[in-house]
């Protein structure tokens, strides 16, 4: 299966906001967990990402790589902002499709799985005429993940646990829909295992890192994090459910020279 990954906004285009939160942050946090884990736990799954850091791309930019890749599936993450009273998840298809179009039964399926862990009110299936479901060749499917700008949601929303369960909800509708086989000795222990492969001050430190790691073959990416009102770039270089296949790519991590480190979430 090939998933389009697509954390909304970025850039000079922060989304929605509320109670110190930016949606395209919170949007890109989740991105990466159900990549991590996707790749993780599932096999014969191949994600790309519209970004992985805080950078500006077009909605045409977005669909246009999503079609040339010939991705079978357009998953957007949102989060929703409406007057600070309105609360709860969502999430839309095509306005144009009918109940019996596969798009319309993926919908059901991550629905059903996305709301059974979320926390969130349940405000419905929907339909839209948003442009990457429109613009999209595959079945697009697009989630808002609560109203930032409402106090109990976005209490949510800072929550590291919160996320992974997100996550893991939009993860399993994928499994349920594309019928997704399991890596061996995968549980279900809702720990998630990072591979840190470096943390840094300046930014500069931090690409290096991440040119080597992917001139070695690993795929890696920057994680921004604040310690005591310091900024540091934490290069990420996986992320597993099973302790056994974190400590197997730390090996193939650090057979490249470079030290690295389990953390778990």
């Amino acid at each position: 299966m090939k998933l389009y990954l697509d954390p909304g906004h970025g850039g000079t285009d922060p989304g929605a906001s509320g109670y110190g939160l930016k949606e395209k942050d919170i949007v890109l946090d989740i991105a990466f967990r159900i990549r991590d884990i996707l790749t993780g736990d599932y096999k014969n799954v191949s994600i790309r990402m519209s970004r992985t850091n805080d950078s500006t791309k077009s909605l045409r930019q977005r669909t246009d790589e999503a079609n040339a890749w010939g991705a079978d599936y357009y998953l957007s993450i949102h989060c929703n902002a409406f007057n600070g009273a309105a609360e709860g998840y969502e999430d839309f298809i095509h306005n144009s499709l009918q109940a019996n179009s596969q798009t319309a039964k993926f919908q059901n399926i991550l629905h059903e799985e996305i709301t059974k862990v979320n926390q969130l009110r349940n405000r419905g299936q929907k339909k839209a005429n948003l442009h990457v479901l429109r613009e999209s060749s595959m079945p697009a499917f697009l989630s808002e993940n609560g109203f930032i700008d409402h106090p109990g949601d976005s209490a949510l929303m800072k929550k590291n646990a919160w996320k992974q369960n997100v996550a893991q909800g939009h993860v399993d509708g994928l499994a349920r829909a594309f019928q997704l086989k399991r890596r061996e000795n995968v549980t279900d222990s809702g720990n998630l295992y990072k591979i840190i492969a470096g943390s840094f001050k300046s930014k500069n430190h931090a690409d290096d890192r991440l040119s080597l790691l992917r001139s070695k073959g690993i795929d890696a990416f920057l994680v921004n994090v604040t310690i005591s009102g310091v900024r540091w770039y934490r290069v990420q270089a996986g992320a597993f459910s099973s302790r056994k296949h974190a400590e197997n790519h730390l090996r193939t991590v650090e057979n490249t020279g470079v030290y690295a480190i389990i953390v778990q979430d």
